[in-house]
Order: structure tokens, then sequence, then C-alpha cells
């Protein structure tokens, strides 16, 4: 029972999203992102290049990308090659023997979303990725009780697990537009479904706008980049224009080390040059805003 040869359909965009019964909001502290068996075996039944496909990993890979950035756990599900009568069940009587091809081959994620070191990797026995792979147990490891899924096929595994995990206690994010199916018409009916009666529906960029990152915090305030600048000028710092040249008003180049140094030891990187090159109180509050600050001992930091 082969799966089926999946003729090209456009992807659902955040207009054609079914309207959600429920109101959850996804937390960067309780969510994980499942991405759901997407394995060589299942994406080659889609037509190469086409859509959904392109966008379903596009977007799959932008999901990841955020979640890795705010530590949101990222977990994978893939079904194993040569599986047993016994370890296929009652799918047997449905799909036939499953994944073939050889493990290297059918079985592994596509290369485009090579899981990365530290990501969770489940083996998944059922359409539910929860039936005996450990998800729920891991998931209460962390605190986690709320699961982003993503991955094919939407009206079989992805809906299955979102239902499973809501009658856990999970709250499920499917995500609409990282998701696809046989067709169009399975694809809503997974929407429908879930929106109803056990998950939120969304798309990529919601969740993206629902998870902000943390804007960068420079190690010195505003009011003290004004301070230093106006003690090595031998100035008062109200006198000093925000946009003007402090070049031009008399910062050379040792007083330029000597805030290098002096923010270094705040724990900011920044260089001469990137002083030197916009030499305003704004950009250089901007430039400190955008650094990472260094933390004392941690590699790049300088002894004081």
């Amino acid at each position: 029972m082969a799966l089926p040869a999946i003729a090209p359909y456009s992807m659902p965009g955040a207009e054609d999203l079914p309207r959600n019964k429920v109101s959850w909001t996804p937390d960067p502290k309780r969510a994980a992102l499942l991405i759901h068996d997407m394995q060589r075996y299942f994406v080659d039944a889609f037509t190469p290049g086409q859509p959904p496909v392109t966008e379903l990993v596009a977007n799959i890979q932008r999901l990841r990308a955020h979640c890795a950035k705010l530590g949101i756990p990222v977990v994978y599900s893939a079904q194993p090659e040569g599986q047993t009568p016994e370890q296929r069940g009652l799918l047997l009587d449905f799909w036939g023997a499953g994944v073939r091809g050889g493990p290297e081959e059918k079985q592994k994620i596509i290369d485009a979303l090579t899981p990365s070191e530290g990501d969770l990797f489940l083996t998944k026995w059922r359409y539910s990725a929860f039936r005996r792979t450990g998800l729920m147990e891991a998931l209460a490891a962390q605190g986690r009780d709320q699961l982003i899924i993503c991955g094919i096929y939407a009206h079989i595994g992805c809906l299955q697990t979102a239902s499973d995990g809501f009658m856990s206690e999970v709250r499920p994010f499917l995500v609409a537009d990282a998701v696809a199916d046989f067709s169009l018409e399975k694809h809503r009916l997974a929407l429908d479904y879930a929106s109803q009666l056990c998950a939120v529906v969304t798309s990529t960029q919601q969740i993206i706008d629902a998870l902000p990152l943390a804007e960068s915090t420079p190690a010195v305030s505003r009011e003290q980049l004004r301070a230093d600048v106006a003690e090595l000028l031998m100035e008062s710092a109200t006198a000093i224009g925000e946009d003007e040249n402090l070049l031009e008003r008399g910062m050379d180049s040792i007083r330029l080390m000597s805030l290098v140094e002096r923010w270094r030891q705040h724990g900011t990187e920044v260089s001469f040059v990137e002083l030197a090159e916009k030499p305003t109180l704004t950009d250089w509050y901007s430039l400190l805003a955008a650094k990472q600050p260094v933390e004392p001992g941690a590699p790049g930091a300088r002894a004081s």
C-alpha cells in the first residue's frame, strides 16, 4: 500500500485559517516544537519544488530557527524502517509495511531539516507522537505543557498528536502553513477539526509574532553613555547633542580607546573602528544595544 503521489496545491494562508474555539497563547517557557515525520519516505510523495512542500520546508526552518533562539526545545519524530508485523500492529492493515528503502535513505529526516545537536529525536510507532515514545515524559521533565506541531501529514499524525496531547492536558498549536497533506481537502479537514476540538490553529508568522525575541539591553545605559562621553570631553552632559559628530567635538583617538576599554569592563565588546565610523550618541547607543554583553570569565572577556 504505497503512499499516494501528491499533486501540488496552494498552502493555506493566514486568511484561510478557521476560527479557533480557544485563545491559548504560546509561551516560550512552556512550549516545545515538534517536527513531525519529515522523513524522505513521506516527503518524496510531494512534487519536488512545488507547493505545498516548498512552503512547508521553509516555514519549518523558520520555526526551528526561532525556537532555537528562544531556548524552546525542538523534538523530531520519525518512523523506523523495517518494522515487524508485531511492531507495525494495526497500521499494517491500513498502510502496509511502512517505511522501506533502507535506514540511510527513506527513514532519514530530509537534509534541509537535519536535527541539531541537543534536539530530541523520537522513534515513532503510531499516528500520535505521544504513543510509546516518551514524549509526554520529556515534556513533563522540562515543565512544558504546550506543543507547537508542524510536519506531515496534517490529517493523520499531526492531528492525532494534537488530539492525544489535548487529552493529556498539553495545549497543542497546529501550524497551518507548516503542515501538509495528501490534498488541500485533507489539509483543511485537519485544520477545521483541530480548531474546534483540540488545538489552536495558527500560522508560522503568528507563532513567531507571539514569541518575540528579547531585545538586547546594553550593559551601558543611555545616561551612562552620555556621562562617559561628557566626562572625557570635559563638558556638561546636557550640552552634547544626540546626533552631533563627536569627533568634531574633540573625541580624539585616545579618548575613543578609553571608551572602548571602559565599556569592555562593563562586559560590552566594541571596537575603535566601530565607534569612529558613526561618532554620535545615537549611533553608539544603538551599537551597544546590538552587542551581547560578555559575562566576566566568558570567552572574549578581557580582564579589567
